[in-house]
């Protein structure tokens, strides 16, 4: 059996609703910043939810004209913060062998913007006004495609699809391609923008969706006993992952080490978590296993904390499940209170926040959180950021059709 490369994270780049890069997002969400807001960007008055963490004063620059205009919302994004991250690495790509980096970018839905406007287009003025770029705009898969191109990166090259648990599984896949030998690289995370008015009339009529229209900001509130739903986010991050050798041979800046994932599956509802929390124990516990460490190892969980009624009581019984009675000792807090909930993109966004935790020593909180929940009785780290020194950290994400996963890095200490 071949040995295993050790995979570390070099680079990050992020598109968010508290800030289109790396510095302003992180400041942002230890501040407590709220990115939540009316929605801008179409007529919500209809809408039983009104709000939405939107990207605001998104600048594609780095994008010419002409290619911007052929990509949909959510590959302008990837491409954006793939460009940060790269630069943020450190990689001189030209003195690279581009055919052993890879590219594995998730995406929950895709370019559901292009397919509500081309469709009015279809009923307007009929099939031969739809554009020749639809298909290509729209397909999830894209984001990886256009970033592949844009670089000329000829290793594997495609999307993770697994509703809100996609750029994490990207993650995961990324992680195996480099432990295996198979690529010395790869350029990975997910991305998202379906604030559509399909998009959100789809999620209102779910009832899944917050309604907390008067005050936006406190809307979104994981684990609190008076949340109501989820609020929708869009955004991307991307992270350059390479194998420990790779990384050390070039002289990189390191961020944290991947130890490694668990994924399981619910089995249960196509929506709905399964009240048990059995689906999301099952991957905590194999990412423990996969990383080779105990439950008393664990210093810091970024939960997927949405603010829904179920999903919040689920992922509280899945960590004490996990974690034993450790879980009362380990800080967990939701970005989501800040960010909403970015569906594809959140794995990865979470993950990149995840690290800049373990490498800046600063848990950002849990904002919102003023009422206590009995069924959620653990260590949210409430509406303030903690200074802690995090080893070892543990980023969760779940989707509909019942798909979970499990991240975990530890700080990297060199040798």
């Amino acid at each position: 059996m071949k040995e295993k490369h050790e995979v570390v994270i070099t680079g990050m780049g992020l598109i968010t609703p508290v800030g289109n890069n790396v510095p302003t997002a992180w400041n942002n969400v230890v501040n407590g910043k709220s990115g939540i807001g009316l929605i801008r960007d179409f007529d919500v008055s209809e809408f039983p939810t009104k709000i939405a963490a939107e990207v605001k004063d998104f600048n594609f620059d780095l994008i010419d004209k002409k290619s911007a205009r052929r990509m949909d919302r959510f590959v302008q994004f990837a491409l954006v913060a793939a460009h940060e991250a790269i630069t943020n690495s450190g990689l001189k790509l030209e003195n690279e062998d581009k055919e052993k980096i890879g590219v594995i970018i998730g995406a929950g839905i895709g370019g559901l913007r292009v397919i509500e406007q081309q469709h009015s287009q279809l009923l307007n003025s009929g099939p031969s006004r739809v554009s020749p770029l639809l298909i290509p705009m729209l397909i999830p898969d894209m984001a990886a495609g256009q970033v592949a191109i844009t670089f000329g990166l000829k290793g594997p090259n495609f999307a993770t699809v697994s509703a809100c648990a996609s750029g994490a599984h990207a993650i995961a896949v990324a992680c195996e391609l480099i432990r295996t030998g198979k690529m010395d690289i790869v350029i990975t995370g997910g991305t998202e923008s379906c604030i559509t008015p399909l998009g959100l009339a789809g999620f209102c009529s779910m009832k899944a969706l917050s309604e907390r229209n008067h005050e936006p900001e406190k809307a979104s509130r994981p684990f609190d006993a008076e949340r109501d739903g989820f609020v929708m986010g869009e955004g991307s991050g991307i992270v350059v992952m390479e194998s420990l050798e790779h990384a050390k041979a070039r002289g990189s800046r390191i961020y944290a080490k991947m130890l490694g994932y668990g994924m399981s599956c619910d089995a249960y509802h196509i929506t709905a978590p399964d009240p048990t929390g059995s689906g999301p124990y099952l991957c905590i516990k194999y990412a423990l296993e996969d990383a080779g460490i105990t439950p008393q190892q664990v210093t810091y969980i970024n939960a997927h904390g949405t603010s829904t009624p179920l999903n919040d009581k689920s992922e509280t019984l899945a960590i004490k499940k996990a974690l034993g009675e450790h879980a009362y000792k380990v800080p967990i807090s939701s970005n989501k209170s800040m960010i909403g909930h970015l569906l594809g993109a959140a794995g990865a966004v979470e993950f990149i926040f995840t690290i800049l935790t373990i490498y800046h020593g600063i848990i950002p909180p849990t904002i919102n959180y003023q009422t206590p929940d009995s069924e959620c009785d653990l260590d949210y780290v409430p509406n303030s950021a903690r200074k802690a020194d995090v080893e070892i950290a543990l980023s969760n994400s779940f989707g509909f059709g019942g798909h979970n996963i499990c991240l975990c890095v530890q700080k990297y200490k060199g040798d």
